[in-house]
């Protein structure tokens, strides 16, 4: 019997298309994991108007911001849209002299600007000589949380640390509106700006070097240079209008009781849970028959729940006084208190905010002593209703002199001050490498919708008149000015003291 040898059958091999579609796949996977983990990663190092990926100011601790956003993608989705795709193109303006208005339609005719603008060169000062260099702006980055850069009309921002709550986003959205408002004319500039409430720039620093830096307030004992704070577009957290809406309904209300018909105490509505040790003394003057004061805490987690409905401002000016306590810091509750037409007690103040250094105590305030405190409002409350007309005539004096702080002026303070800052800079600004573009659409795109309709209805169009024209250089006046204040507040104090030594006998 032979053998049968049993040939191996020939097997094909698998086709080269099979295996190259594997590997295709492999590798399509493997791109798309490595581009999502760069995405992702690039996203989580991308900083927003909004707060993403800013940590709080070290200066300041608050807490983080948390967002609404239902997932990582769908925040990633929006960090991306709105920062990198949310500004068209538009074409470069180039600044215009203030003397070229006739080819620009602009009327010419301006009244000179309010007394207060005075402050501008004032706070100017320790850079007249020297210039504002490229190392004092980057000296003043230390204690910046973003940087403020003009360019050809441009807005860019270069953001360092969170701000607490919507400042920063209504912050520039105030630079927004600017350009808006007078487009071509504002000058390339180069900024640093702070966001929270204490002035940080001591007087002491070495003459020949101190840091520019942009907040909202300062005081005797800094540099810090104020500007208009968030509040005047909106306040979202605390149902704020921007400012010449609820001015107008402030006044309104204003106008529903008479001098006469109004309770005769002081009143004061607030958060004394602030670090404010002023506050907290306040708290102890609520007595209306002992110090003539209505105190009342407000808290506004409360008050949010309840839908703000107890903290409308145009429903509280139904007495005859309204007390102004500091906070933190400088409190921006000041210009709404003085829109009552009430006579404002302004315990001393240890900060100013651009505006309140046009005050005069007996003109459009009285001040109040914080030793005593409690005392030095009875004695207010007491001269008020023994001198009723003298008494509302400071109030009204009060009001309008808020009235005239309008947002025209508010813009125009804000040009000049950026004007004048300008000319100080011996360099010729550049964008930040890591500065990005920020247009409406961008800062609207990373806005909640109560943001978005606080800022929309802030919106300015181009202006027809140029900005009111800045008051001469003249120290002396702002020096009679000062000596004049403290001379009033000293003739208040003696005639609290002769009243309290005439009680004690």
């Amino acid at each position: 019997m032979g053998l049968r040898l049993r040939v191996p059958q020939k097997t094909s091999p698998r086709s080269p298309s099979y295996l190259l579609l594997c590997l295709l796949a492999i590798s399509f996977f493997s791109f798309t994991a490595l581009l999502l983990y760069k995405v992702d990663d690039f996203i989580a190092q991308t900083k927003t108007l909004a707060g993403h990926n800013l940590e709080p100011t070290p200066w300041h601790i608050f807490p983080r911001k948390s967002f609404s956003e239902a997932s990582r993608r769908s925040q990633a989705y929006r960090i991306l849209q709105c920062s990198y795709f949310s500004c068209p193109y538009k074409p470069v303006i180039e600044p215009k002299s203030l003397r070229s208005d006739s080819s620009s339609g602009r009327r010419t005719q301006q009244p000179q600007c309010p007394d207060v603008f005075r402050w501008i060169q004032r706070d100017l000062e320790p850079w007249g000589e020297t210039g504002v260099t490229k190392e004092h702006v980057e000296k003043a980055k230390e204690n910046a949380a973003f940087r403020v850069v003009i360019l050809s009309g441009k807005l860019y921002v270069d953001l360092y640390y969170a701000c607490v709550q919507s400042r920063m986003m209504f912050t520039v959205w105030g630079f927004l509106q600017l350009l808006n408002k007078y487009p071509g004319m504002v000058p390339d500039v180069d900024m640093m700006f702070d966001c929270m409430d204490k002035p940080i720039i001591n007087r002491t620093e070495p003459q020949s070097f101190p840091a520019p830096l942009f907040r909202y307030c300062t005081n005797e004992a800094h540099l810090d240079i104020p500007f208009p704070d968030w509040s005047f577009w909106g306040w979202s957290e605390t149902n704020l209008r921007p400012w010449d809406e609820e001015f107008g309904d402030i006044k309104q209300g204003s106008k529903r009781s008479s001098w006469g018909s109004k309770q005769p105490r002081a009143y004061w509505k607030g958060n004394p849970d602030v670090v404010s040790p002023i506050r907290m003394e306040l708290m102890k003057c609520n007595h209306s028959r002992l110090w003539g004061a209505q105190i009342m805490r407000q808290n506004w987690a409360e008050e949010a729940k309840g839908g703000f409905e107890q903290s409308k401002l145009s429903n509280q000016c139904n007495h005859r006084y309204k007390i102004y306590a500091e906070g933190y810091a400088w409190s921006v509750s000041l210009k709404y208190i003085m829109s009552c037409g009430s006579m404002t007690l302004i315990i001393s103040p240890e900060y100013e905010d651009f505006f309140s250094r046009g005050l005069l105590p007996k003109e459009n305030y009285w001040p109040v002593s914080p030793t005593d405190l409690c005392r030095s409002i009875k004695f207010a409350v007491d001269w008020g209703n023994a001198n009723p007309s003298d008494a509302e005539g400071i109030g009204k004096r009060g009001q309008a002199y808020m009235e005239s702080i309008s947002m025209n002026r508010v813009y125009d303070y804000m040009f000049h001050l950026i004007t004048e800052y300008s000319k100080l800079q011996k360099f010729k600004p550049q964008k930040p490498y890591s500065a990005k573009e920020v247009c409406e659409g961008s800062l609207l795109c990373f806005a909640e919708q109560k943001e978005r309709d606080l800022l929309e209805r802030s919106r300015v169009a181009p202006s027809m008149d140029r900005p009111c024209t800045l008051p001469d250089e003249d120290r002396n006046i702002l020096e009679r000015l000062i000596q004049q204040k403290k001379k009033t507040i000293e003739d208040v104090r003696n005639m609290e003291m002769t009243r309290t030594e005439r009680g004690s006998r």
